[in-house]
C-alpha cells in the first residue's frame, strides 16, 4: 500500500485506479429511473468541460432531498454534438429522455450524452451527513468531477462502496 500526505495527513492509497472514475450529482428522479434500468442515458451540458470517456464509472450522488451517494454506473457510447443533435439521438421511445430533458439541453453550445450501462446501486446509500463526519466541509460537484487516487472521497468512501459491490 501507498501513502500520500495532504495537507499534514496521510491517506493510504490502494491499488491505482483502473478505469476513470467520475463523482455525479444527479436529481433524485433521474437517479431512480436509472437504477430501475428505465433511463439509458444521463444528459449534460458542456461548457469547456472535458467530456467523459467511453468505459468510465459515473458515483452518483443523489442530490436535492437524497443527499447521498448511491451507485454507480458504466458509460458505454457517449455523444457529444450540439443539444439539437444529442437530443435528436436520445429522445427515441425506450431511452427514459422525457420532454423536460429538451429544456435542460436548449440554449447550450455542446452537450453531452452518456449511455447508462449496469448500473449497481451500492449496498446502502453515504449520507452528505456521513461524508461530512469524514471529510468536514465536503460539498458534492454541481455537475461532475474526475476522481484520482489520493482524493480523499474516493479513498475514505467511494473505495469501500465499490468494494462492496465487487468483493475487492
Amino acid at each position: 500500500m501507498r501513502r500520500q500526505e495532504r495537507k499534514g495527513e496521510e491517506i493510504p492509497l490502494l491499488e491505482p485506479m483502473m478505469e476513470p472514475v467520475y463523482l455525479m450529482s444527479i436529481r433524485p428522479q433521474y437517479a431512480r429511473a436509472i437504477f430501475a434500468g428505465v433511463k439509458r442515458y444521463e444528459l449534460r451540458k458542456l461548457s469547456g468541460t472535458k467530456p467523459i470517456e467511453e468505459g468510465a464509472i459515473i458515483v452518483v450522488y443523489s442530490s436535492g432531498k437524497v443527499r447521498s451517494i448511491v451507485g454507480e454506473f458504466r458509460v458505454g457510447r457517449v455523444i457529444v454534438a450540439t443539444p439539437e443533435r444529442v437530443w435528436a439521438t436520445v429522445r427515441k421511445p425506450g431511452t427514459g429522455i422525457g420532454d423536460d430533458a429538451w429544456a435542460y439541453l436548449r440554449g447550450g453550445k455542446r452537450a453531452m450524452a452518456l449511455e447508462v450501462v449496469n448500473p449497481l446501486l451500492y449496498p446502502r446509500p453515504v449520507t452528505l451527513d456521513e461524508i461530512r463526519r469524514i471529510i468536514p466541509g465536503w460539498m458534492p460537484p454541481f455537475s461532475y468531477r474526475r476522481l484520482l487516487p489520493g482524493d480523499r472521497i474516493y479513498e475514505l468512501i467511494v473505495r469501500k462502496l465499490r468494494a462492496s459491490l465487487y468483493g475487492e
